[in-house]
């Protein structure tokens, strides 16, 4: 069962790029979006999901944009954000969602979640701000992780790089303060969907399914939609005066440590 994502704001007018949204928590975020009246343009490497969600998203009778993008790749990073804002006539949102998963604590590893996690937001919140500069409520939103708020024994990586972004996330929003351009970040805690991570560990590896579950005590694993509300919120006008923030999204899981 999923949550119905219900606009807590008027987003008619807004250009929403989505680096990262083809599954999962990027697919609600951009749909959330949509379904407020925004356009919305989406990046990913897959080209059957990427043309799934675009036409999720012009249903909702609003503008929509997708392209086939490796976010790994600087130059097509700047090509994606500069074909979007041409297509939306601007941008006022830029959603920095992608992960490279970088679990492993080799090189692969820390290159992975480096390249993708960090330097893809920053690439393309460098090809968004000519843009963001000339809308008047332009908003930088990144997703980082929980992970970034404690040490971890697997995935250290993962954790070291969401936490630099977090960290990048307040600098950001000092930077750009001036330009009156909001910058704040969402931690997600364990999220379930079809396909997705832990969804796979259901039955790959049952007990750290078990195990992780037993560590939210809300008692279950949170939906993408319950992230794409926050990412809404951060958004809008009731955020208006929140800046530089990382918002944990995980049903009390942090606190159980």
């Amino acid at each position: 069962m999923t949550l119905p994502l219900r606009p807590i704001c008027d987003f008619h007018g807004y250009r929403v790029v989505v680096a990262g949204g083809s599954k999962g928590i990027g697919r609600s975020i951009a749909l959330a979006f949509a379904e407020a009246g925004a356009s919305v343009s989406v990046c990913a490497r897959g080209e059957a999901a990427l043309d799934e969600v675009r036409h999720a998203i012009a249903a909702y009778g609003v503008t929509a944009h997708t392209r086939r993008c490796d976010l790994a790749d600087a130059a097509a990073i700047k090509s994606y954000v500069g074909e979007a804002a041409e297509v939306l006539g601007g941008i006022d949102v830029l959603v920095n969602n992608a992960s490279g998963y970088g679990f492993n604590d080799d090189d692969a590893g820390w290159l992975a979640g480096f390249q993708v996690d960090l330097m893809a937001a920053v690439r393309a919140s460098h090809a968004a701000l000519p843009h963001l500069k000339t809308s008047t409520h332009a908003s930088i939103l990144h997703t980082s992780s929980i992970a970034a708020f404690h040490p971890t024994v697997r995935g250290a990586p993962y954790a070291a790089i969401k936490a630099a972004l977090s960290q990048y996330t307040s600098s950001q929003a000092l930077s750009l303060a001036k330009h009156r351009i909001r910058v704040n970040a969402i931690a997600p805690g364990s999220i379930e969907f079809a396909d997705g991570l832990w969804d796979r560990r259901k039955s790959d590896a049952p007990e750290l399914y078990q195990q992780t579950l037993a560590k939210i005590p809300f008692g279950r694993y949170g939906k993408p939609e319950e992230v794409a509300h926050a990412a809404l919120f951060l958004a809008s006008p009731f955020a208006s005066w929140i800046t530089g923030q990382t918002l944990c999204v995980d049903g009390g899981q942090l606190l159980s440590g």
